[in-house]
């Protein structure tokens, strides 16, 4: 492993020149951290029907609706105020209402991409190490990641821990930390552009997924991402170099 890469005392580690990262050579890394929602699981459908489902019974009109699938990436509360102009005090309560129903669903809603688990027996055969670094909260994310039987095959998982500001950067920067990883060592697999800009400000190379539908179209390629996949079978030809 190379030498680890500066880190601000903030925890989040310090940006690299871009244009090295988007031609880097994901393959050649020993970690792959990997976004959860749209990138291993399909969750897509549910966190819009529960969106829609709240944010209807809040009052926003039918036609505002329709851009419930743009909270897929951005972390909650804040993804509300983002998407729909919600001020801070409404999108909590939003936020709230929304966990209260999201967390009451089973299994169904966070089911894994088919070939998800086979792809990640065979990068850890590899002597890869995998870890999950998302915005959702850590309780879930593990709850989720148990049902579809995955949890075992990750070193390190991380979400967050409460409704306070944290960017996707500090919780990479933090999952490297707990691996004890660099960045050179590193690659990030997600599917929003949130991923990317998150693997860039931490030194890492991102490669971004398309098959969650979530990103709309070349909003990965313009992140900066170092590849670009359509499905969980392209994405193990890029990680494992086959």
């Amino acid at each position: 492993m190379g030498e680890k890469s500066g880190r601000a005392a903030s925890g989040i580690c310090a940006t690299e020149a871009t244009p090295r990262l988007r031609h880097a050579d994901p393959a050649s890394r020993g970690v792959v951290v990997f976004d959860f929602d749209g990138t291993i699981a399909d969750t897509l459908p549910s966190i819009v029907a529960v969106a829609r489902h709240v944010l209807g019974a809040w009052g926003l009109p039918p036609e505002r609706l329709a851009d419930c699938p743009k909270l897929v990436g951005p972390p909650f509360p804040q993804a509300f105020s983002m998407v729909f102009g919600l001020s801070e005090a409404d999108a909590r309560e939003v936020t709230r209402r929304y966990r209260e129903r999201y967390g009451a669903l089973g299994p169904e809603a966070w089911p894994a991409f088919p070939g998800m688990g086979a792809l990640l027996d065979e990068l850890r055969a590899s002597g890869r190490r995998l870890a999950v670094a998302s915005s959702k909260r850590t309780a879930l994310l593990r709850r989720a990641l148990s049902d579809e039987g995955l949890l075992g095959r990750f070193d390190v998982v991380r979400g967050k821990e409460s409704d306070a500001q944290q960017s996707k950067a500090a919780t990479l920067a933090a999952v490297l930390d707990d691996l004890g990883a660099a960045s050179a060592d590193a690659v990030m697999v997600g599917d929003r552009h949130f991923d990317v800009d998150a693997a860039l400000a931490c030194g890492v190379p991102c490669v971004g997924v398309t098959y969650g539908g979530t990103a709309p179209l070349g909003e990965l390629e313009e992140a900066g991402a170092c590849v670009v996949v359509g499905s969980v079978e392209e994405l193990g030809r890029a990680l494992l170099g086959r």
